[in-house]
C-alpha cells in the first residue's frame, strides 16, 4: 500500500518553486488589486459567466466568496502537499457546475476549453498590473511566470495539451479567444458596477464588523467607484476593448499615480504587513528550513 501511494505522489505535479516569480508576486499585498481584473475577464467568457451567474454565492456572501477564492490561490503556490489536494479538492467542486448560457447552449465548468480559459487569465493580468504596481517584468521572468503558471494549472488538473505550453503559443490563443468569445456578460456588469448592493464586510474583531457596518454606507460608494477603477485598469487593454468597457487618458493617469504610491509604499512594509497569511507562514518555513 506504501509502495503504491508512493508512486502515486511521484506523479502529483508540482508546485512553483520557492523563490520563484509566483512565490514573490501572488502572496504580496499588491496581488489583492489584480484579482478583479482577472475575474472579470474569466466570467467575460458567456460559459464561465453563466456558470458563476447559476452556481456562486459572490451575491449572497461576496466576502466570504472571495476570502475562499484568495486562500485557494495562496495554496496553489504556497501549499507544497496541500497545493495537490486543493487542485483535486476544486475539481470535484467543479463536477457539479452545468446548465446552459445566455445564447441556449450547455455548459460543463470542467469542459477543457472553459477550465483553461479561466486559469489562463491570470497570466496576462499579473503581467499587465506589474508595469504600474512593482517593477515591469523582463522577458526572461515573463517566461519563468509562464512557465510557473503553466504548473498551476497541472495542479488544478489542466492537462498540457489544453493550455499553450509557450508564451509564442499562448498570445494567438489569448487573441483568438478575445475575438472570438468574450463579452460584457452581466455577471461583468455586476462586477463593475457601482451600484449594487453589496453588504458590510463581516470579517475580522467584533468591534471591527461594528465599525464597519456604521460607516459602511459613506464608504460602499467609494468603495464601488474604485473597485470598478482597478478592475477596468489593471485589465489588458486588449481585453478592455473585447469586452466593451472604456477607459479615459484621465483615468490611466489616475492608475499611473496610483501604482506610483504602490510602488514606494509596498515594499518599505514589514513583511507582516507586506504578505498575505498563508504566503507569510511558508516564507517563514522556508527561510528555517534552509538554514
Amino acid at each position: 500500500m506504501n509502495t503504491v501511494r508512493t508512486a502515486l505522489e511521484r506523479t502529483d505535479p508540482e508546485p512553483p518553486p520557492p523563490g520563484g516569480v509566483l512565490w514573490t508576486l501572488v502572496g504580496d499585498v499588491r496581488s489583492l488589486l489584480t484579482l478583479p481584473a482577472a475575474l472579470t475577464m474569466q466570467v467575460a467568457h458567456p460559459a464561465v459567466g453563466a456558470g458563476v451567474d447559476d452556481h456562486s454565492v459572490f451575491r449572497a456572501d461576496p466576502w466570504g466568496r472571495g476570502e475562499r477564492s484568495l486562500a485557494s490561490l495562496q495554496l496553489w503556490v504556497y501549499g507544497g502537499r496541500a497545493a495537490v489536494e486543493e487542485g483535486r479538492r476544486l475539481r470535484k467542486l467543479h463536477r457539479s457546475i452545468q446548465g446552459t448560457d445566455a445564447y441556449g447552449r450547455k455548459y460543463h465548468a470542467l469542459t477543457p476549453a472553459y477550465y483553461a480559459w479561466v486559469h489562463a487569465t491570470g497570466y496576462p493580468v499579473f503581467r499587465h498590473a506589474q508595469r504600474y504596481l512593482g517593477r515591469p517584468f523582463t522577458p526572461a521572468q515573463e517566461r519563468a511566470l509562464y512557465a510557473e503558471w503553466l504548473q498551476v494549472g497541472r495542479i488544478l488538473g489542466i492537462h498540457d495539451r489544453d493550455m499553450p505550453q509557450t508564451i509564442e503559443e499562448f498570445w494567438p490563443y489569448y487573441r483568438k479567444v478575445l475575438a472570438a468569445e468574450v463579452e460584457e456578460t452581466v455577471v461583468v456588469r455586476e462586477l463593475i458596477a457601482t451600484d449594487r448592493p453589496l453588504p458590510a464586510p463581516d470579517r475580522g474583531p467584533w468591534w471591527v464588523r461594528l465599525a464597519l457596518r456604521l460607516v459602511w454606507p459613506v464608504l460602499l460608494p467609494r468603495f464601488a467607484r474604485f473597485r470598478r477603477f482597478v478592475t477596468i485598469g489593471l485589465m489588458p487593454p486588449d481585453a478592455r476593448r473585447a469586452i466593451g468597457l472604456t477607459w479615459t487618458d484621465a483615468q490611466e493617469r489616475r492608475l499611473r499615480r496610483l501604482g506610483l504610491m504602490v510602488r514606494l509604499v509596498v515594499p518599505a512594509l514589514p513583511e507582516r504587513l507586506r504578505f498575505l497569511p498563508i504566503a507569510r507562514r511558508a516564507r517563514r518555513k522556508h527561510r528555517t528550513a534552509r538554514r
